[in-house]
């Protein structure tokens, strides 16, 4: 069994006893906080799609870890202008373990 959920902005694939790391969720670590923002649950023969969501569905999961992800550097140049910028950022990040998938 697996679903699909919506975390912020971004869309993860998600089955029982998986961990991902998603886009930063404010919650305590040792947390378990309920995704009802679920897209698409598959479970075997049957596939529900929702209109956006499911009607009904939940994803427990219990916060893992809190951190940032890997470094991601920006570096423009423009030749010939004397012009260079480099930017560099860390995305925050949460470790969830998936705990139950319910319809």
């Amino acid at each position: 069994m697996y679903a699909i959920v919506q975390i912020g902005t971004s869309q993860y694939k998600v089955e029982e006893g998986s961990t991902i790391a998603a886009s930063r969720v404010p919650a305590e670590i040792g947390k378990t906080i309920n995704l009802d923002k679920v897209l698409l649950i598959a479970d075997g023969n049957t596939v529900t799609v929702g209109q956006p969501y499911v009607p009904g569905a939940k994803v427990s999961a219990k916060v893992v870890e809190q951190g940032l992800g890997e470094k991601v550097v920006a570096f423009k140049f423009r030749k010939r202008k004397d012009s260079i910028q480099k930017i560099g950022y860390r995305k925050k990040l949460t470790a969830l373990n998936i705990v139950k998938i319910s319809l």
